[in-house]
C-alpha cells in the first residue's frame, strides 16, 4: 500500500500551499497534480523525484509511512530523509527511550522507519537524559565486558559520520551484521575499523554505505547481577585501560591549550 496520496495531500497543507504552487513548481498542470493527490493516477519516477526534493522528504517515506503519525515539528532527519526519528517527552518533559527488546532485534532491521512499530515500543525516561534522541538496545555475548549477556546499552542517535570519536563505543545497525555494540578503533577510505573489548576477538571493518544507524553509548542497564571477579582486568585490559586514559589526558590538554 503506498501513502503518496496521503502524504503529499498532508505535507501541502502543512506548508499552506495551493495544488497550482506546488503543480508550477514541479513543472507540470495543477490538473494532473490533483490526480496524483486525489489517488487517481501516480506519477511517474521523474515527477517523483521533484516531489520529493520540493517537499525535503526521501521516495522511500513518501511512499512506505504515513507521515500524519509523525510529528514533523519534532523530528530528527536522517540522511537523505531516509527515516524519521519522533522525540517524545512525558509528562515531565523526559525523553521517553525507546526500548528494543531481545526478541524483536530482527525486526527492528526492516521497521526500524515503521512509526507504528516505534509507537508500540515500550518506553523509559532518565531524567538526565535530555537534549538528543536516545534509544535503548540488548547487548549479546561477551565481546563488550563488562556489559554482561542481556544488558541494554541506552545510546544517542549520532546525526553526522563526522562526530564519530575513536575510542569510544557505539551501537553500529548494519544491514549485514545487524545490531551490534563495538567501539570505533580508526576510521578508514570507506570503511570504519571496529573491535571488541574483549581481546580474544579481532578488530574487523565495516563499508559505510552498509551502515543504517549509528548511536552513541550513554548508559547502561544491566539486568542480571554481577559475577564476583568479572570486573577483576587481565594484562590485556589494563593496556588498554592505560591506552584509554591516555587519550583523554590528551584530548584535555588540548582543550585547554
Amino acid at each position: 500500500m503506498s501513502f503518496l496520496a496521503e502524504n503529499i495531500r498532508y505535507l501541502r497543507t502543512q506548508l499552506n500551499k495551493s495544488q497550482q504552487t506546488v503543480a508550477s513548481s514541479l513543472l507540470i498542470t495543477r490538473g494532473r497534480y490533483a490526480k496524483y493527490e486525489d489517488g487517481a493516477s501516480e506519477p511517474p519516477l521523474e515527477i517523483l523525484v521533484r516531489i520529493s526534493r520540493f517537499f525535503h522528504v526521501s521516495i522511500d517515506l513518501l511512499l512506505s509511512v504515513d507521515l500524519r503519525k509523525v510529528p514533523l515539528n519534532e523530528i530528527i532527519q536522517l540522511p537523505d530523509n531516509r527515516i524519521v526519528f519522533p522525540i517524545k517527552v512525558n509528562e515531565h518533559g523526559n525523553n521517553c527511550i525507546e526500548i528494543i527488546p531481545h526478541k524483536a532485534q530482527m525486526g527492528y532491521l526492516s521497521s526500524y522507519s515503521d512509526p507504528e512499530y516505534i509507537e508500540n515500543l515500550s518506553t523509559l525516561s532518565i531524567p538526565f537524559l535530555r537534549n538528543g534522541k536516545f534509544r535503548a538496545f540488548p547487548t549479546e555475548g561477551d565481546s563488550m565486558p563488562p556489559h554482561q549477556n542481556g544488558s541494554f546499552i541506552i545510546a544517542q542517535y549520532v546525526e553526522n559520520l563526522n562526530d564519530l570519536k575513536c575510542g569510544r563505543t557505539y551501537i553500529w545497525v548494519t544491514r549485514n551484521e545487524g545490531i551490534t555494540y563495538k567501539r570505533l578503533k580508526a576510521v578508514e577510505e570507506n570503511a570504519l575499523l571496529l573491535c571488541a573489548d574483549n581481546p580474544i576477538y579481532a578488530p574487523y571493518s565495516i563499508e559505510l554505505q552498509e551502515l543504517i544507524e549509528v548511536w552513541e553509548y550513554s548508559c547502561s542497564i544491566a539486568t542480571e547481577e554481577f559475577e564476583q571477579g568479572i570486573l577483576s582486568p587481565d594484562s590485556a585490559q589494563l593496556m588498554f585501560l592505560m591506552e584509554e586514559l591516555k587519550n583523554d589526558v590528551q584530548q584535555i590538554k588540548k582543550k585547554l591549550l
